[in-house]
């Protein structure tokens, strides 16, 4: 089966000192849909049998069929089936193949299922929409014969066919922690644990409480911290216009 996420910054003065912040996030969204689908004009349709190693007949059915779909919109339209069955004499076997709906919506989708009993079938088909991010994931179930063809066919719906998905852009956001950048004369807490500047405080890390002792109040520096809980922590300290 084919298998079948910038950054907002803004800026603002505060008594002659500057400070940015940024963020980042991305998502997709999911949503259930469902369709019904049936297939049974046949056309270059194939058969061959054969008897296997294990003394069994297989039926083998190549072929191509078309009919309808409606449900959802991205699910409705005209529908056809190009599929290769292999089944033994009791009539269970294997499926493979591809489902395009044609109608307002793209909708193409490749599938894999078990026959049963020669006579239904129950899988799982993915694919593609119109757009290069929908994408379609659908428990399949239909009713197939050599003779009619592909009939009561689901895509989602619950109980016998399980549900169907699209997923497409949206839904929840994840954004990364925030970052605040400021640039002015410098504030030191007790013992350096927090440095200060342009309003904004920040906690040392352990890993930069030597490079902060080298600093004094008053020292014209620029600050990074990130952001998180209500609460910041220092990533960079520099001396105001030292970027090394």
């Amino acid at each position: 089966m084919r298998r079948l996420m910038w950054i907002a910054a803004a800026a603002f003065g505060l008594l002659g000192a500057g400070i940015a912040v940024a963020h980042e996030g991305g998502s997709r969204a999911v949503k259930q849909v469902s369709a019904t689908f049936t297939a049974t004009t046949a056309s270059n349709v194939r058969t061959s049998t054969c008897t296997g190693s294990d003394n069994v007949t297989y039926t083998t059915t190549r072929g191509r069929w078309t009919g309808t779909a409606a449900g959802d919109p991205t699910l409705t339209g005209n529908a056809t089936v190009d599929a290769e069955l292999l089944v033994n004499s009791a009539g269970d076997g294997f499926v493979s193949g591809k489902l395009r709906i044609d109608g307002a919506n793209h909708t193409s989708a490749w599938f894999e299922g078990v026959v049963s009993g020669g006579a239904h079938i129950a899988g799982l088909a993915e694919g593609r929409g119109n757009a290069p991010w929908s994408k379609l994931v659908a428990n399949l179930s239909v009713d197939w014969s050599s003779a009619g063809g592909f009939t009561g066919g689901k895509l989602g719906g619950g109980t016998t066919g399980g549900n169907a998905v699209i997923l497409t852009s949206g839904g929840c956001t994840s954004p990364k922690p925030e970052t605040v950048e400021a640039h002015g004369a410098l504030t030191l807490g007790a013992n350096n644990a927090t440095v200060t500047v342009a309003g904004v405080v920040c906690n040392v890390p352990a890993d930069l409480s030597t490079k902060v002792a080298k600093f004094h109040g008053g020292d014209r520096v620029e600050i990074k911290c990130t952001s998180a809980s209500g609460a910041n922590t220092l990533t960079r300290i520099e001396a105001k216009g030292d970027h090394d």
